[in-house]
């Protein structure tokens, strides 16, 4: 089973640890005990299941067939001509997004604008990190 760390888990749902810590003593994620350092774990089952649950809320209602929503906030807009390439920093992930300048200037996009990316992908590679420890 896997193990994380409350930093870990903090990062990975981008929270702060105290909201982790809170999620654990109510119960919501699940500890998975102490580490041999003496730290916190939270059980990775958990983690995928309160990460599930919160991105299905967050897509109730909505009419599209991606399911890949990413919420994030505009850093920056690049217009050439015709074309606009929108960069969404999402937690410590950057999305790019190439679209029409009609459709930028429609939307008012702009730094510091709060948006959704909306992913639909034929292809989407997983890779391991480094906190894929297996015990």
């Amino acid at each position: 089973m896997t193990q994380l760390r409350v930093a870990q888990v903090a990062d990975l749902l981008g929270v702060s640890g105290d909201t982790v810590r809170r999620l654990v003593t109510s119960g919501v994620l699940l500890s998975g005990g102490q580490d041999p350092s003496g730290r916190v774990t939270v059980t990775g089952e958990s983690v995928a299941a309160y990460a599930r649950s919160r991105s299905e809320a967050g897509s109730e209602g909505a009419r599209v067939s991606a399911r890949n929503r990413i919420e994030g906030i505009v850093t920056e807009v690049k217009v050439d001509g015709v074309m606009a390439q929108v960069e969404v920093a999402a937690g410590r992930f950057r999305l790019t997004s190439l679209m029409t300048r009609d459709a930028a200037e429609e939307m008012r996009l702009a730094p510091g604008v709060p948006a959704t990316v909306v992913v639909k992908a034929t292809n989407a590679i997983v890779e391991l990190g480094e906190i894929s420890d297996e015990q």
